[in-house]
C-alpha cells in the first residue's frame, strides 16, 4: 500500500495526542521517502535504452547488478550468445535440498514512434495523476524491479527464505527469446539449478482482479508470397500477383472473422481462439516519386502474425494454409519466419498444483484477488520453461489499468506499481517458506 494513502487515513487521529502525532508524522514522512526512492529506482531502469533492435543490455545488466549488490544477492552474468548477457541472481535459502523457484523477466523492450507519445518513451515522466510514462513500464521492467523491491522489503523485515530464490534478467524476449531463455533452459547451468516453478510476465487487468496465465498460444509468423505475369496497369487479366495475393487475404480474413465472432459471443477468453492479423504488405515497382502506377507487379507478399491456442488443431490449420491460403496451383508460396512446433504444454491451475494454491492465497493475503486463470494470448519466455518440464505462471500485478503493451503512451500508475511490490512480497514469502518437497519438478 502506498505510504501517502496510509498517512491520509490516520490524519484525523493525529490531533488527539501531540506525542503520537509527531511519531506518526515521522513514520509517514519516512514511508513517503521510501516510496519516492523505490519509484526513482524504477524510473532509472526505465530510462536505460534497451529498445530492439539495438538494446543496451550491458548498461541494464550493470544497473540490476548494482541493485543486487545492495541486497547481498549472489550474481553471475552469462553470455550464451555474444553481446546478449543474461543476469542470474540468487537469494540463498536455508535448505538447499528443496527445489528453488525462479522469477524471470526480460530486459529488452519493443520500438516506439516517439511523435505519437505525450511524453518521451525513455524519460519515465510522471504526470500529475502519478502515471509513469515509459516503454517497458508495463512490459516488463516493472515486474523485474518489483521482484527486487519485494526482496528488499522482506530483508528489511528480517525474513529468511527456506527455499532459494533465483531471479533471471534475460535478453531478446521481444524477438522470440531464441538467444535468451531458449538457450538458457538448454544449458547445463540451468539444469543444475533445480528449479520447481517459474513466475514470468502476465498482462494488465482492467478490473480489480489480477490476471494469471497457465499456458499460451503458439506463434506463427508467416509470410505468403504470390507471383504472376506483369502487365500494363490498365490491362485486365487473370492470375496477376496482386489478384492471387488478394484471394488469399480474403480467405484468411473470413477465417479471422469466424474466430473473432466466437470471441465476441462471450464465454471464452482471447487466448482461446486463433488470432490472425496482417502486419505488412509488400508489392509494386519503386520509382523516384513512390511507385510506378501503370505497371502491375510480378510479385507481392503479405506478413501475418498468427497465434494458436493449445487446444486448437494446428495440423488442420497448416493444411488450410497449403490448400487455401497459399496453394502452389495459384503460384503461391509461404515461409515461416517463426513457428513454435513443440508440444503446447500448460501448467495446472487448480488444487492439484500446490504452487497455484500458494500463489492464489498469497495474492489474497496481500488484499487482492486473482481472476479465472487464462491462456496468454501472445507468447512469452514461459513457453520455453514449460517445454523444459517446469511449471510456469504468467503474472504481472497490475490492476485497474488499460493494457498498453507495445502501444503508444504505455504507462503504469505509481501507486499501482507500489501495490504490486507488496503483492510480490506476499508471493515470494509464501513460495520461499514452502517446505514440502512434493512440489518438485520431478513429482508434478
Amino acid at each position: 500500500m502506498a505510504a501517502t494513502g496510509s498517512c491520509r487515513r490516520i490524519f484525523p487521529f493525529l490531533l488527539q495526542s501531540p506525542i503520537l502525532a509527531l511519531l506518526l508524522l515521522h513514520l509517514c514522512l519516512s514511508a513517503v521517502a521510501d516510496d519516492d526512492a523505490i519509484v526513482s529506482r524504477f524510473q532509472e531502469y526505465l530510462r536505460i535504452d534497451t529498445v530492439q533492435p539495438k538494446p543496451d543490455y550491458y548498461r541494464a545488466v550493470d544497473f540490476i547488478k548494482s541493485q543486487a549488490k545492495s541486497l547481498s544477492l549472489e550474481s553471475q552474468t552469462i553470455e550464451l550468445v555474444e553481446g546478449k548477457p543474461l543476469l542470474l541472481l540468487k537469494w540463498v535459502g536455508s535448505d538447499p535440498t528443496l527445489p528453488a523457484f525462479l522469477l524471470n523477466s526480460h530486459t529488452d523492450v519493443v520500438p516506439f514512434e516517439e511523435s505519437k507519445w505525450t511524453h518521451h518513451p525513455l524519460h519515465a515522466h510522471i504526470d500529475h495523476h502519478g502515471n509513469i510514462y515509459a516503454r517497458g513500464s508495463q512490459d516488463m521492467k516493472c515486474v523485474g524491479m518489483q521482484y527486487l523491491e519485494a526482496i528488499r522489503k522482506l530483508q528489511a523485515s528480517g525474513f529468511k527464505p527456506i527455499r532459494s530464490v533465483y531471479l533471471s534478467f534475460v535478453p531478446d524476449e521481444e524477438i522470440g527469446g531464441h538467444d535468451g531463455v531458449e538457450k538458457f533452459v538448454e544449458s547445463q547451468l540451468f539444469k543444475s539449478l533445480n528449479i520447481a516453478v517459474v513466475l514470468d510476465e502476465g498482462l494488465t487487468s482492467p478490473t480489480e482482479s489480477y490476471r494469471v496465465f497457465y499456458g499460451e498460444r503458439s506463434p506463427w509468423w508467416l509470410v505468403i508470397k504470390a507471383k504472376g505475369p506483369p502487365g500494363h496497369g490498365a490491362k485486365l487479366y487473370d492470375n496477376s500477383a496482386m489478384e492471387n495475393l488478394l484471394k488469399s487475404i480474403e480467405s484468411i480474413r473470413r477465417f479471422r472473422a469466424s474466430q473473432f465472432d466466437l470471441l465476441k459471443a462471450g464465454g471464452i477468453g482471447e487466448g482461446d481462439v486463433v488470432s490472425v492479423n496482417i502486419n505488412f504488405l509488400k508489392a509494386g515497382t519503386p520509382s523516384p516519386t513512390g511507385f510506378v502506377m501503370n505497371l502491375q507487379p510480378s510479385e507481392a507478399e503479405a506478413g501475418f502474425d498468427i497465434r494458436i491456442p493449445p487446444n486448437f488443431d494446428s495440423e488442420a490449420l497448416e493444411r488450410r494454409l497449403v490448400e487455401e491460403w497459399a496453394p502452389a496451383a495459384r503460384n503461391m508460396s509461404f515461409e515461416f519466419k517463426q513457428k513454435f512446433s513443440g508440444k503446447q504444454i500448460v501448467t495446472a491451475a487448480d488444487d492439484s498444483n500446490p504452487w497455484w494454491s500458494l500463489l492464489e492465497n498469497a495474492v489474497k493475503e496481500a488484499g487482492s484477488r486473482t481472476s479465472k486463470p487464462e491462456i496468454f494470448p501472445a507468447s512469452t519466455d514461459a513457453r520455453y520453461f514449460r517445454e523444459a518440464g517446469l511449471l510456469a505462471f504468467g503474472f504481472s500485478p497490475i490492476s485497474k489499468t488499460p493494457g498498453l503493451l507495445h502501444d503508444h503512451n504505455e504507462y503504469l500508475g505509481k501507486d499501482e506499481y507500489l501495490k504490486g511490490i507488496d503483492v510480490y512480497v506476499s508471493i515470494i514469502k509464501a513460495y520461499a517458506s514452502y517446505e514440502s518437497k512434493s512440489g518438485s519438478r520431478d513429482e508434478l
